[in-house]
């Protein structure tokens, strides 16, 4: 009989390969025995972004310290080729729920822009990095957002590739229907769809000087996402899950 498959989920950086040994950090530990209460002979889900996910066996489980033997893969490693999510940071929970759930609605990329009417002034991206990991986690990826360093909003314009379509999330109602412009991306002749990202603006929306410097770039288009006014979180949030409905679910 094949035995039940874990639902425990760990990311880890180590490299995964039948018979490894594994030793998994301190908080990781404190989790699966104190928290989870698992013994020796308890099984876990590990990936790392790049090995696939492998099934593993509990070794060792002590206060603040755990070890554990790699058995065998359970899924290979898989392209998770998601859009790209520039955002204004807003206060500490609504930042960080848009850090959770962007990975969980398959963002690859996640970088923070300060923009004339952030009010947040710096941004913890450790924090961020491991919101995402626990998010990552929970929701079955196999990979694990890339989380960038903060940056302006003319440094993320400048940086931008020219091929990567960035979609502006427009408060003022101007923007084009943001299921038409995601539909335009997809080419059924070439079974391809042009790559993107997503950029949202702060509480209380962008500079009305910021939006007209963005609607001049050749790579920009503004899209809106109907008639009611969105908080800075819900208006993220809601446009990753319109790509995920019309494009991620034909991938």
């Amino acid at each position: 009989m094949t035995p039940p498959t874990p639902k425990i989920r760990l990311f880890v950086p180590d490299r995964l390969t039948a018979a490894a040994r594994v030793a998994l950090s301190r908080g990781q530990a404190h989790y699966l025995g104190h928290v989870m209460r698992l013994d020796v002979g308890d099984g876990v889900l590990l990936f790392n972004g790049r090995d696939g996910e492998w099934s593993a066996e509990v070794e060792t489980v002590k206060k603040n310290q755990c070890q554990v033997a790699v058995l065998r893969q359970v899924r290979g490693q898989a392209a998770e080729e998601g859009p790209w999510l520039a955002f204004a940071p807003i206060k500490k929970a609504g930042t960080d729920l848009i850090v959770e759930k962007a990975t969980e609605l398959g963002a690859s990329w996640l970088c923070p822009v300060f923009t004339r009417n952030t009010n947040a002034a710096r941004v913890n991206r450790d924090r961020f990095r491991a919101r995402a990991i626990e998010a990552a986690e929970q929701c079955q990826r196999l990979t694990v957002p890339e989380v960038a360093e903060p940056v302006t909003l003319r440094e993320l314009t400048d940086g931008w590739p020219k091929q990567r379509r960035l979609l502006v999330l427009d408060e003022t109602g101007a923007g084009a229907p943001i299921a038409v412009v995601l539909k335009g991306l997809r080419s059924d002749e070439r079974d391809a769809t042009q790559p993107c990202g997503f950029l949202s603006g702060p509480e209380g929306g962008f500079d009305a000087s910021e939006l007209d410097a963005l609607r001049k770039l050749d790579f920009v288009t503004t899209v809106g996402l109907g008639p009611r006014v969105l908080r800075a979180e819900t208006a993220t949030l809601s446009a990753l899950a319109c790509w995920q409905a019309l494009i991620g679910a034909a991938r």
